[in-house]
């Protein structure tokens, strides 16, 4: 497939580039610094700006599929802003190409649990609040997109550098409540994250709706 990545260079995003590449995929990879990716086959690296409609549009066209894992930076004063501006400046350029399938990576910060969303629960990680509920909210204005035929990935409650370093090639999914093992965790590596993300383009199992994924 021809794959547009967008956010290639970041934690989910270069997982989710290594596992399209092995895959066979064709990628094209938008990036803010493509300093941060090194030259492989089958990879077409492509500096960008994701707020620019335009650009992106044309950046975009040829594709089979999109795929988000943009992140306005953790560390960014203005993350809450500067995500939903990012995200819905490339769900516009996505519609306007004609692509019709797109993927979206988000956070696990808007799932459920007892009727309440993570993010509102007072043990949320600060530092992490503002990206998570951008998320949720761009979540929300994306559940009224009737054009594209997208999808919205929620990964396990944990999933970061400290979980991560293995892929395993398996997870179980679920909807909008996390998944949980035997030990009562809802975790994953970011390399099965990414395997949940390749499997769902190649595989379609899932359509205007989110789902999570977890072991």
């Amino acid at each position: 497939m021809k794959v547009a990545l967008i956010g290639a260079s970041g934690f989910v995003g270069k997982a989710v580039l290594n596992e399209l590449l092995q895959k066979g995929h064709q990628v094209t990879a938008v990036v803010r610094n493509v300093e941060n990716l090194a030259s492989e086959n089958g990879l077409n690296i492509v500096k960008a700006d994701a707020t620019d409609i335009e650009v992106l549009t044309d950046l975009v066209k040829d594709s089979d599929v999109v795929i988000s894992a943009f992140n306005a930076g953790w560390g960014n004063p203005d993350m809450y802003r500067d995500f939903l501006i990012g995200s819905k400046a490339i769900q516009e350029g996505v519609k306007r190409s004609g692509v019709k399938r797109y993927v979206v990576i988000g956070g696990a910060g808007s799932l459920f649990i007892d009727g309440k969303q993570l993010v509102d629960s007072p043990e949320f990680p600060a530092e992490y609040k503002d990206g998570a509920m951008a998320a949720r909210e761009y979540l929300n204005y994306l559940m009224s997109e009737t054009e594209l035929d997208w999808v919205f990935l929620s990964p396990a409650i944990e999933m970061h550098p400290g979980t991560s370093g293995i892929r395993k090639g398996s997870y179980r999914i679920g909807t909008d409540t996390p998944v949980f093992d035997t030990n009562g965790r809802s975790i994953i590596s970011v390399e099965d994250t990414a395997l949940a993300v390749v499997d769902e383009i190649e595989n379609s199992h899932h359509s205007r709706q989110r789902f999570t994924v977890a072991y």
